[in-house]
């Protein structure tokens, strides 16, 4: 069992540019892949490679080489993940980084397209829970 890497902002914000190149890239390789997936599903092909784990040499070429593609794209988000970051939605560039605010343990939260990691959420919320880093979490005050 490894020991999850707590993130500080700063060293978040530092992995960012890097991050947003290779989120970028997995963005162009889902949308390329989207879109020949469904050129071969309008000609009647592809709905084999969903399903298949082995036996590849039955797709023809050009299911094989999606598979390959595919393969790529599921190696580039372990990557990532392999930076320390956790993926959360790739549709969207979804990033977190396991960090802490106020002492406890929270998700710093990322989004492809942001210029830096500003937010964060608790554990057990989603991105619709995103608070401003910065900002407390209670009341200064009753």
């Amino acid at each position: 069992m490894s020991v999850r890497r707590i993130w500080t902002p700063a060293e978040a914000n530092a992995l960012v540019p890097r991050l947003s190149l290779l989120v970028g890239e997995q963005m162009r390789r889902a949308f390329d892949i989207d879109q020949r997936l469904r050129a071969m599903r309008a000609r009647g092909q592809g709905g084999r490679l969903l399903v298949m784990i082995e036996g590849e040499e039955t797709l023809d070429a050009e299911e094989r080489a999606l598979r390959a593609e595919l393969l790529v794209y599921e190696d580039g988000w372990r990557a990532i993940e392999e930076l320390g970051v956790t993926v959360k939605d790739p549709r969207i560039g979804l990033c977190d980084f396991l960090g802490q605010i106020e002492g406890r343990d929270v998700w710093l939260c990322w989004r492809y397209g942001e210029r830096a990691v500003e937010h964060w959420h608790e554990l057990d919320q989603g991105f619709s829970g995103r608070k401003p880093i910065g900002i407390p979490s209670k009341p200064l005050y009753n």
